[in-house]
């Protein structure tokens, strides 16, 4: 039977330290795996815009992209979700009448608020999405800009009660800590990227593995029965089957080598 493998991209095919660490290992892993009949997928909360040329250049069979909203297989797009263009513009109002600082991402390219561009957590975002090659603008510059999902960084100046209010209609609210909330669309996971691609493809869940390193993977690592948590990543330790060893010892060279996928 045909496996197919679930990869997360941050801390897991690539390190989350200013090095942006990509082992050999990991690029001879995903290369026999494929070998020897698995399909690989990227599955990340990044919109597809925001996938760099050297995660591109390994061959993935299909990225599952923004939590669940994109799918892509072989270079065809065969699922989109956008959010409807008057939530679009009810969540713009409501970030900025709330005094959060936002960056929208959508399929095409992502935007931030120009009144923040002096900020230190907008320039850092900007010059790591930049490097990427992905597409940056501000909400003056583009009016009517569309997005899949977004994240906003509050403090003690923003309203909280009213931001919760109105973006939980819409969306799951994931605290990543430090003020910062990342929105996915209600309905949509990582779990449910993985659930339409394994019904489309045809592929039964006990042949399914996923690969993770922090809480935005749980969904995905509980939605299959072969789950495998990165070293480093503590937070995911007691969800997952097995423990690898982090991404600077052939993680997933070791992870892979162990359900025999390699």
């Amino acid at each position: 039977m045909k496996k197919i493998i679930f990869f997360d991209i941050d801390g897991t095919i690539i390190s989350e330290d200013e090095n942006a660490y990509l082992p050999e290992s990991t690029l001879k892993a995903i290369s026999l795996a494929q070998k020897n009949g698995c399909y690989t997928y990227v599955n990340t909360g990044r919109t597809i815009c925001n996938i760099e040329k050297r995660i591109r250049d390994i061959g993935f069979d299909g990225y599952i992209c923004g939590c669940g909203t994109y799918i892509e297989h072989r270079g065809e797009n065969i699922f989109y979700h956008k959010t409807p263009d008057d939530v679009c513009r009810l969540i713009e109002d409501t970030v900025k009448k709330c005094r959060a600082i936002p960056v929208y991402e959508g399929k095409d390219a992502l935007y931030y608020d120009g009144e923040f561009e002096k900020d230190d957590r907008i320039i850092m975002f900007t010059n790591e999405f930049l490097k990427r090659g992905a597409s940056f603008f501000t909400t003056q510059e583009k009016k009517n800009f569309g997005f899949d999902k977004f994240i906003v960084w509050t403090d003690e100046n923003t309203d909280k009660e009213l931001l919760y209010s109105v973006i939980s209609r819409y969306y799951t609210i994931i605290d990543r800590g430090n003020g910062l909330l990342e929105n996915v669309p209600k309905e949509f996971s990582k779990a449910t990227g993985i659930y339409k691609i394994l019904d489309i493809l045809g592929i039964d869940i006990s042949d399914a593995y996923a690969v993770g390193d922090s809480m935005n993977d749980l969904s995905m690592l509980q939605a299959v029965p072969n789950s495998i948590a990165m070293g480093q990543g503590v937070s995911v330790h007691k969800y997952v089957s097995y423990i690898t060893d982090d991404i600077y010892h052939d993680g997933i060279w070791n992870a892979l080598k162990h359900f025999e996928l390699i």
